[in-house]
Parts: structure tokens; C-alpha cells; sequence
């Protein structure tokens, strides 16, 4: 199994980035469980025939969809020895905990964060988010509103995001009670930032009629153009309207580590908390995501229940405490810093900041050749490793829709579409190591001339 794992990274050039799943395959995982024992072996010739051609493909060096990263081979082994341990990480006193404290204070270091800052491994940002959006709550109605509730407050409390926000921001105003239509939506500027004139109006127009702003979330790394907010000016209006500043960092924040990029991150070291995510970026296997708090008092009162059965001692196994379950919603945590942990010793920070100057000079690059070429246009600035472009035509939408499916199924490169000022935009997002002008080449020609016929196949249909 190991070995063959490591031919398919080795020998991924030589597959198709995705292909559909044909009907029979699919079929067969509409079995019933399994009553009587199946040899190992003939399972895993199922997951080689059945499960592994059939990936979203986001290893493969042409997968340039969604903000997707790549992993490593040294990722997989780590997955393997956690596995292997299969240490629940929600508490008691082991080295594994020790592991993820170390990632914490790592991370803070990193961030500019005090020394004393909290974090903790999640399943993504958009957990990482939810985490910070709760701590924001308790900060700004006590640590009362978890046994009482909203309705006891007598306050509605506001929150602000820029209209470039991932949605997973209205999702955790959502799912913390407070509604997402308590989520104020700014308008972007030219360069797909929060526009933070606008930003100030929002919130000076809801203290006029009685609400309470409460929490700003920044983005670092819009979600359809890869901007960068003003993380600076917003942590001076968040520290003087004293709100709680957060950054839904989730792949741009780790650019903090690429020494041409980390300037543009200037602010993000005022957060109040910090969500991202190692699996992007970072280049760790799914799943490892990541939230950092300044404050970890009041991080740890936002979720710490204590129980008889979570009894904390200061000898034996349940010594150690605070433990990472004080300080997010999951007594039962797999152990995700390993994988991390391993990524950042055996690579190395600058090494992984190269990687993401690296994904950063290639959308340059790309941007370079769209503009190079009379039939393709730019839909955005090129910010960081996101490039939206398109087809130029008479039905564009239509034909850009058609080439993005057409890219897919050939397997060579894959984009996915998002829509710019209204228009429909094919979007590269070069997050993987493996990735090179090579691919970017590819994802030009094909898309020229797969333009070109569809173009042409509509005009002559009208």
C-alpha cells in the first residue's frame, strides 16, 4: 500500500488531473455493508481500481480549481504514524498534546502574536472562523450568554466582512446564534479589498439606531481574486470602535512566510484571532486547519465545560491541563499536529515560503500570457496566486462554462469558474509545489483553442 502510494505521487504526471466516474463504479459503492470478511488484499486492488483514479486530483500539478494544496510525501507518512498512535488529542497528559502546543507557539511566533496566545487544530477555516465569531461573542457579552443565551443580552450584536468574504463568515454567525442577517456586507474597492470608508460609515449607521457592533473579519486571500484587505487600517478601526479583529487568513495568511509578501500582511500581527489553514498553502494532507488567539483566557472561557468525567489532576494521565478540549467544541481530536509538525522540521519555514513565492510568480506569469494574448482578457488584478481571466466572444459566459467543463474532462489541466463584476471568469488557484510554467502554458493554449470552436459552434448554431 505505502508503495504504492508513493508511485502515484511519483507518477502523477502520467494521470489525468480528474475524470468522470463511470457508471459502473459508481455503482458499486451502493453495496451493502459487508457482513463476512473481505481479504485485504482485494480491498485495496478495489481502492487502486476504484477510488484512486477517481479523485477531485488536487495533487496532480494541473489542478488549479479551488485553493486546493498538493501534500507531501513526508505529510502521508506522518498521516501513517499518527494513524498508527491513534492518540485522541481533547486531553489527558501526553507528548501528542506537547506536539500541537509546540505548532501554537510556533504559529504565534510567526504571526507576531504574544507569547501566550492560544491555538488549536481544526478540521478548516471555516471551523477556525465559527471558533473566533464565539470568542468574539463571550468578549463582548461575558461568558454568561453560553448557559443564558442571546435573548437575555438585551443587545443585537453586528459584525462586518467584506462582500470578497469566503461565505463560511455568514455561516458562523449562522450557527452561533447570532443570524447572518446580523453580518454586515461591505462593498470592495478597485483592488477587491474591504472598503474601509465604507466600513466605518456601517458601523457609526448601527450605532445610531441602538445595535452593537461587535467583530470585524478581514480577509486575507479573497475567496475569487486572492486580495488582500487593508488588514492595517481595519485593526485601527477595530482597536478605536474596540470590536474584536479577526482574519480569515485560509491560505493567505501563511504568506507571511514568503519575505515579498509578508509586508502586505502588515495588521494581521493586531488580530484579536487568526483562522488558516496548514492544508493549503503549507502543502499538509488534508485535514489541518488551524485557529490562534491572542487572549487565551478568555479563549478557554468561551469553551471550557468542566465534567466529572474531564476531572483534571496534577499526577498521572490527567495532569496537563489546560487541554486543547477547553478551548474548541471537539472532545474527540485526531492527531493532526503530527503531520504539521513534520512539515515544518523536515522542510522547513522558508523552504514552504518559497513554495508560496513560487505559486505567487507563476500566476504572474499567467497573467503575463493572458495579456499577452488578444482573445483573453483579465477579470482582476493578479494579488497573489489567483488569476481570473476569460475567453473573449459574443456569448462569453456560455463559452467560458464550456471550456472550464471541456478543461476538466480532458484531464491535463483543471480551473473552475467564479463570477467577476457579473461575468463569468475562469479561475486558476496555483496553490500546489508541483505545479510549473509547463502547466500554465497547457492551461493557456487549451483554453485558446478550445475557445476558438466554441466560439465558432455558436455562431454557426445562431
Amino acid at each position: 500500500m505505502l508503495d504504492d502510494m508513493l508511485d502515484y505521487l511519483e507518477q502523477i504526471r502520467e494521470r489525468p488531473v480528474w475524470q468522470p466516474i463511470p457508471r459502473d463504479v459508481r455503482a458499486r459503492f451502493h453495496a451493502q455493508i459487508p457482513l463476512e470478511p473481505t481479504d485485504l488484499a482485494l480491498v485495496h486492488q478495489e481502492f487502486m481500481q476504484d477510488i484512486l483514479p477517481f479523485g477531485v486530483g488536487n495533487a496532480h500539478p494541473g489542478f488549479m480549481g479551488w485553493v486546493h494544496g498538493g501534500g507531501t510525501p513526508v505529510g502521508m507518512l506522518a498521516e501513517m504514524l499518527a494513524a498508527g498512535l491513534n492518540a485522541n488529542l481533547g486531553g489527558r497528559d501526553q507528548i501528542p498534546v506537547e506536539v500541537e502546543r509546540q505548532v501554537t507557539r510556533w504559529v504565534a511566533a510567526m504571526f507576531g502574536f504574544p507569547e501566550g496566545a492560544s491555538g488549536l487544530f481544526v478540521t478548516g477555516t471555516s471551523m477556525a472562523n465559527l471558533i473566533g465569531v464565539l470568542v468574539a461573542r463571550s468578549a463582548a457579552l461575558g461568558t454568561g450568554v453560553r448557559r443564558k443565551g442571546m435573548a437575555t443580552s438585551g443587545k443585537r450584536l453586528i459584525a462586518y466582512t467584506s462582500a470578497g468574504a469566503h461565505g463560511c463568515i455568514a455561516q458562523a454567525m449562522d450557527l452561533s446564534g447570532l443570524g447572518s442577517d446580523a453580518l454586515r456586507i461591505i462593498p470592495m474597492n478597485a483592488g477587491f479589498q474591504m472598503d474601509t470608508a465604507a466600513l466605518e460609515r456601517a458601523i457609526a449607521a448601527d450605532r445610531r439606531i441602538g445595535n452593537t457592533p461587535f467583530f470585524i473579519a478581514g480577509t486575507a486571500g479573497t475567496v475569487d481574486a486572492g486580495a488582500i484587505d487593508d488588514l492595517a487600517r481595519i485593526a485601527a478601526i477595530a482597536a478605536r470602535e474596540k470590536l474584536w479583529f479577526h482574519v480569515d487568513g485560509a491560505f493567505g495568511a501563511l504568506g507571511i512566510l514568503a519575505p515579498e509578501i509578508a509586508p502586505r500582511l502588515a495588521g494581521m500581527e493586531r488580530a484579536d484571532s487568526v483562522a488558516f489553514d496548514f492544508h493549503k498553502w503549507g502543502q499538509v494532507p488534508y485535514d489541518a486547519g488551524f485557529i490562534l488567539v491572542r487572549d487565551a483566557t478568555l479563549h478557554k472561557s468561551a469553551f471550557a465545560s468542566p465534567a466529572a468525567y474531564l476531572r483534571r489532576e496534577t499526577r498521572g494521565m490527567a495532569a496537563g491541563s489546560a487541554w486543547p478540549c477547553d478551548f474548541g467544541p471537539d472532545l474527540s481530536r485526531g492527531f493532526r499536529a503530527l503531520k504539521t509538525w513534520f512539515t515544518l522540521k523536515v522542510y522547513g519555514a522558508a523552504a514552504l515560503g518559497r513554495v508560496i513565492s513560487g505559486t505567487c510568480a507563476l500566476a504572474q506569469y499567467l497573467g503575463q500570457r493572458i495579456e499577452a494574448e488578444p482573445m483573453l482578457e483579465l477579470l482582476a488584478p493578479v494579488s497573489l496566486n489567483i488569476v481570473c481571466f476569460r475567453y473573449r466572444c459574443a456569448d462569453a459566459d456560455r463559452v467560458n462554462a464550456d471550456i472550464v467543463v471541456s478543461l476538466q474532462e480532458a484531464g491535463i489541466v483543471a480551473p473552475s469558474t467564479t463570477t467577476i463584476a457579473g461575468r463569468l471568469a475562469i479561475r486558476a488557484a496555483i496553490v500546489n509545489h508541483r505545479t510549473g510554467a509547463g502547466d500554465i502554458d497547457a492551461l493557456v493554449k487549451a483554453t485558446i483553442a478550445l475557445g476558438g470552436r466554441y466560439d465558432v459552434q455558436l455562431r454557426r448554431a445562431s
